[in-house]
């Protein structure tokens, strides 16, 4: 046991200050994120809007994270990571601590709509920062940090949200939300502002940046990521709602069930991904691996005659992400040295913020007509397509690595 545990915390070592301080952030951040996983039943049971209009109002969230990551890229290119992530905290905070007055369909749709977008501006932010604190050796085991932040946070968060809810009511969830984006706020100001905190990346940035629409391997990652995150983001909506329809799981259970995922993150992810770096796959492969281990969580929901379905879903859907996504964020990482950081990693960004467009409406209303079964089905079909954009761009990046490495030769 003890070799064990000095196994697992030796993947942790060589990590920067900044980046532990920028995980720490992002913690208190994410643990006030109790509204996302009950934001489909509150809407549906608290307010009394329907499931169809449910997915239109996830819509309007999903917009306002394009608008929301395209800015905040833009953003970041101009005015730093820095101010970027203090101005989407703060102004978050704010926002949550009204939205929660907001009744009327439309009044939802604007809302969440203005929300989201001052959210996700601190997407690439987040993600540029966490570059430049960490050296290049390091970025991986960086982001996996970061992820594992995310994960403890949105892990315990619904846990306590499900208590909340049965104690205190829905609106204590907004309050946390609110509060602790604006802690995560003080926080950063405190102890990564730019005048005390030094940048550790060395890497040299080229001269004349390639704009990230015009490369294509990377527009073929992005479409298939877009696809990997619609089906991957309907456990926040779709299978939280299955999970009380179906199987009438109570609230506080819910909380429990979705927290067998962060769970398995915070012991397994690093170890994880630090094994995977000492394999020959690449970062697309990896991609690869995670999308499938995705696509056959849903598969395994179609048996709805055994309870035990519910924990094999989660428990591939989670394996699914701890590889699929640190692995597609490195790759995009490592893309953005050829170009402007904040515009390819606001693109990156967009990718999850178009896929919240899509997969939410599209989840409930498919559910709505067709039923559970035939939802799961649907977003199969999705990570199978997502699979074969990932091939795409691992050829193209082929194909360039062998045309360089022939020009060389030539000289």
């Amino acid at each position: 046991m003890k070799l064990i545990i000095r196994n697992y915390i030796k993947t942790f070592e060589g990590l920067s200050k900044e980046v532990w301080w920028l995980s720490l952030i992002t913690f208190v951040n994410r643990f006030g994120a109790m509204v996302i996983p009950f934001l489909s039943i509150y809407l549906n049971e608290s307010i009394g809007i329907t499931i169809s209009d449910v997915g239109w109002i996830m819509s309007a969230y999903g917009l306002g994270s394009v608008v929301g990551s395209y800015i905040g890229g833009k953003l970041t290119d101009r005015i730093g990571y820095y101010k970027v992530i203090l101005m989407s905290l703060f102004f978050t905070g704010i926002n949550f601590l009204w939205v929660m007055h907001i009744s009327d369909f439309w009044g939802l749709c604007f809302s969440f709509f203005i929300l989201i977008t001052l959210a996700d501006m601190g997407r690439p932010a987040f993600f540029v920062a966490l570059s430049a604190y960490s050296k290049p050796e390091n970025k991986t085991r960086s982001l996996t940090l970061l992820r594992l932040a995310i994960n403890l946070g949105m892990g315990a968060g619904p846990m306590i949200g499900g208590l909340l809810i049965g104690t205190v009511g829905y609106h204590a969830l907004f309050y946390t939300d609110g509060f602790t984006c604006l802690l995560a706020g003080l926080l950063m100001m405190y102890v990564l502002n730019p005048k005390t905190v030094k940048e550790v990346d060395t890497e040299v940035i080229v001269e004349n940046p390639i704009a990230p629409e015009k490369d294509i391997s990377y527009v073929y990652f992005l479409i298939g990521l877009v696809l990997f995150a619609m089906a991957f983001l309907p456990l926040f909506t779709v299978v939280p709602l299955y999970y009380t329809t179906v199987y009438e799981i109570s609230k506080p259970n819910i909380g429990l069930l979705m927290g067998i995922n962060p769970i398995m993150i915070v012991l397994l992810e690093m170890p994880l991904v630090a094994w995977l770096l000492k394999k020959k796959y690449d970062n697309i492969q990896l991609t690869i691996i995670g999308i499938a281990f995705t696509g056959l969580s849903y598969i395994v929901l179609v048996w709805e005659a055994w309870i035990g379905v519910l924990f094999i879903s989660i428990i591939l859907m989670t394996f699914g992400e701890m590889i699929g996504f640190p692995f597609s964020n490195k790759f995009a990482l490592d893309r953005s040295k050829i170009g402007k950081q904040g515009a390819f990693m606001g693109l990156y960004s967009m990718a999850f913020a178009i896929a919240n467009i899509f997969s939410h409406n599209a989840g409930m209303q498919i559910t709505a007509k067709y039923g559970f079964k035939i939802v799961w089905l649907f977003i199969f079909g999705l990570t199978v397509i997502a699979c074969f954009f990932m091939y795409l761009s691992r050829r193209k990046v082929m194909e360039e690595t062998a045309t360089k490495n022939l020009s060389l030769k030539s000289k």
